[in-house]
């Protein structure tokens, strides 16, 4: 099965129409369109995209493995969108030295205690 066999099958699961599918993954319908017609796949800079609005991982959509059954919810891994706060905070988290990360991972884990032990009250 091909990437773009891979999209319009998740577009069928979802009820999901050609429309929808372009608005939400911000491609032409026209290239969609052209997928299909011409049974091509679409270009590398489409993917994430493509995965975002399909809600499955890149790997299930490149290569159809699904270790999880439930579309790769259980990855050890994110896909982050860095104009969001979380993809900011990675970003500037990956500009700092090892010692200034590791502290922080140390402000984290200590903050997650204090709010368990919040809840527990």
């Amino acid at each position: 099965m091909t990437i773009s066999d891979r999209i319009f099958e998740r577009i069928e699961q979802l009820s999901m129409t050609q429309k929808e599918f372009s608005r939400k993954a911000g491609i032409q319908q026209s290239t969609i369109s052209e997928w299909k017609k011409n049974k091509t796949n679409p270009s590398s800079d489409k993917i994430l995209a493509i995965c975002k609005a399909l809600d499955v991982t890149p790997e299930w959509l490149l290569s159809g493995v699904d270790p999880s059954e439930n579309r790769g919810r259980n990855q050890s891994y994110y896909t982050v969108d860095l104009s969001t706060d979380t993809g900011i905070l990675v970003a500037e988290f990956n500009k700092l030295e090892k010692q200034e990360r590791d502290r922080i991972l140390g402000y984290v884990a200590a903050f997650v205690a204090m709010q368990k032990e919040k809840q527990q009250e």
